[in-house]
């Protein structure tokens, strides 16, 4: 299982909340990790500046296909492909990216996380670590408490071609 961020950047975030709710994400031609998305896999659902925020998560139930002509009829986008989704959640509050920064990076000294946090995400699917997915989540479930997490490079601490590949 692999753990992605879903960065919804264009348009209204109304328009990310109607992709949850059809239980469906469009994953553009070029996405650098298209390939890499399969059934079983999590993922975070991120609105980028000016919200900031994670709106919810969903495991996947596909990977990418281009959309059946009724999927194509039912998606609220524009994209010919993507993948569905199961286990959808999508949460009452937002939670603020500066948030889950300050949890994963409590010291504030990774100049990566500090860096991505600040800059954003410049694709639509980020490969992230089990401890960054699981880090949000328990923040988005009211757990305060401070994570430290393990070793290895995700999308906030700073991308690492590595990860691309499945574990």
């Amino acid at each position: 299982m692999a753990h992605f961020l879903f960065n919804f950047s264009d348009g209204d975030p109304q328009q990310a909340t109607a992709r949850l709710r059809a239980k469906m994400w469009g994953v553009g031609r070029n996405e650098e990790h298209r390939d890499a998305l399969a059934p079983g896999d999590l993922a975070l659902i991120y609105l980028s500046a000016p919200q900031a925020e994670f709106i919810g998560r969903a495991e996947l139930a596909t990977g990418v296909h281009d959309w059946t002509p009724a999927e194509a009829a039912a998606y609220p986008g524009d994209s010919v492909s993507g993948v569905l989704l199961a286990d959808v959640e999508e949460w009452d509050r937002p939670l603020p990216m500066d948030a889950v920064v300050r949890r994963i990076d409590p010291t504030a000294s990774n100049p990566l996380v500090q860096t991505n946090a600040a800059v954003g995400f410049r694709t639509g699917v980020v490969r992230i670590t089990g401890d960054e997915y699981e880090s949000a989540l328990a923040l988005s479930r009211g757990d305060r408490r401070p994570s430290y997490p393990t070793a290895g490079k995700g999308a906030i601490r700073g991308h690492s071609r590595t990860h691309c590949h499945r574990r």
